[in-house]
């Protein structure tokens, strides 16, 4: 079983950045497809990033993409989210997930593990 740890939350003010990592426990992290999603109060998780296993291949979300970068180092077992011109509508608990996979492409939904989660906080 992969268990995932995030860190990096915080808070920012509007414009500014933050990187999240996301530290896996096993030396499988190569297998899984990795994926960041987030969920703001009173709404539904929702997707936001994703990498293939070799990191070769990403998907955005629309509502972040060009100011959010997904990446992944599988010599270290961590994915990584890089968060530029953050924005309030950014505020949410941001996780990331896990899917193993033999597949090289990304994916948007059905990941097996999950991390605890961590705060950003955007401020105006």
């Amino acid at each position: 079983q992969e268990q995932l740890v995030e860190s990096g939350g915080g808070l920012v003010q509007a414009g500014g950045s933050l990187r999240l990592s996301c530290a896996a426990s096993g030396r499988t992290f190569s297998n899984y497809a990795m994926g960041w999603f987030r969920q703001a109060p009173g709404k539904e998780r929702e997707f936001i990033a994703a990498i293939s296993r070799s990191g070769g291949s990403t998907t955005y979300a629309d509502s972040v993409k060009g100011r959010f970068t997904i990446s992944r180092n599988n010599v270290m077992y961590t994915a990584f989210l890089q968060m530029n011109s953050l924005k309030p509508e950014d505020t949410a608990v941001y996780y990331c997930a896990a899917r193993r996979t033999t597949r090289s492409g990304t994916f948007t939904y059905g990941y097996d593990y999950w991390g605890q989660g961590t705060q950003v906080t955007v401020a105006s």
